[in-house]
């Protein structure tokens, strides 16, 4: 009903609007306009629907090939990555960086990625950078082998600068019970499989925010011959997307457990998969860990335990399998261009011993 003055009229009062507020609901409808290209290449058979619905449907009868399965639930952000694209004026490759951390989570439980929605909070909405967003998170999907069902985009003006936005995204996918994979299928003897990183990830941008722009003064454009480009593109280089792989491998060879190596670096992910009275020991000199970290220990003056316990280090996903499926398990990887190597075992668990030890010093 419209609102109606003191003296029963209805208000026609030409105040304040929605817009003088802040929000623009015309550029948020160009916004869905523009998206709509990049959401239909993220689909699957079961994707049900079109964008703009409330809510995003997906067919649940792909269940029925499954004796009992379990869906697989996980959430995730991309932490302060995002203000490196935000100077750098480039937004069509952090929504790729949002769909690794979460189907990579998924995945490591032996689940494979169903489908995923996406929440973009802006100050205000540029259609053309929101779509550029949902670029990256509908080709991130497609290399991850799920859907992108729906998403919103929220306009916060007051809360985040007209140029300022966050991404976050949740994930569902589905794993046969008598499949899943964890700690209570490792075994003594097992291997320990590094997958290699494709840099920073999406992890430790705080730590290499503050050392590279706050201690070093570096800036963006500034061009690193380590790297081999410029500081800003090798910060935004994207998360490798691990799914397909992943599956593949627990499709041709024995899997044990997966860990997925974020927030917290290799020690403590990994750890998180080893169970009670075992211990896995990890070999640095298995591998030497790419530019940008020795780059970001050497600027910052950061020790090796402080790095160890930020970053990936090199290692983005850690796979235990039995000894007779090493072989495999690397020609799996090698053929599909993952780089991978036997970075370590698991042996007993000494009496306060830590689950996981790493040895030795990193290759050069």
């Amino acid at each position: 009903m419209p609102a109606e003055s003191s003296e029963g009229a209805p208000h026609q009062g030409t105040g304040a609007s929605y817009a003088e507020a802040g929000v623009d609901i015309e550029a948020g409808d160009r916004a869905v306009d523009l998206m709509k290209e990049w959401v239909r290449k993220a689909q699957r058979p079961e994707s049900v629907g079109s964008l703009g619905g409330f809510a995003g449907l997906f067919d649940a009868s792909v269940l029925k090939r499954y004796e009992r399965p379990l869906l697989a639930s996980a959430t995730d952000g991309v932490g302060t990555k995002v203000a490196i694209a935000q100077k750098m004026d480039i937004h069509d490759t952090i929504g790729h960086d949002l769909v690794a951390m979460v189907v990579d989570d998924l995945v490591v439980c032996g689940a494979e990625p169903l489908f995923m929605t996406d929440y973009i909070c802006v100050g205000k909405v540029v259609p053309e950078r929101v779509s550029q967003i949902v670029k990256g998170i509908a080709e991130g999907c497609v290399l991850a082998g799920c859907a992108l069902v729906g998403g919103e985009t929220a306009e916060h003006p007051g809360l985040l600068a007209p140029d300022e936005y966050d991404v976050a995204g949740a994930g569902t996918g589905v794993v046969e019970a008598d499949r899943l994979l964890g700690a209570d299928r490792i075994r003594t003897g097992d291997a320990v499989i590094a997958m290699a990183s494709s840099g920073l990830h999406s992890n430790g941008y705080s730590l290499v925010r503050h050392v590279l722009f706050d201690r070093a003064g570096w800036a963006l454009d500034r061009n690193v011959p380590e790297f081999g480009r410029t500081l800003g593109e090798e910060l935004l280089e994207p998360t490798k997307i691990y799914s397909l792989d992943c599956l593949a491998l627990n499709r041709t060879t024995e899997v044990h457990a997966f860990s997925h190596i974020t927030g917290g670096g290799l020690a403590s992910n990994l750890a998180r998969v080893i169970p009670d009275g075992l211990h896995a020991r990890v070999d640095r000199t298995t591998w030497a860990p790419g530019p940008v970290f020795d780059v970001v220990g050497t600027a910052g003056d950061v020790a090796r335990a402080e790095l160890e316990k930020t970053l990936n280090m090199g290692v983005g996903m850690i796979a235990v399998v039995p000894p007779q499926s090493v072989e495999a398990a690397l020609s799996t990887l090698t053929d599909r261009g993952v780089d991978a190597w036997v970075a370590g075992e698991i042996d007993e668990r000494g009496e306060g011993a830590e689950a996981v030890t790493l040895t030795g010093d990193y290759a050069r």
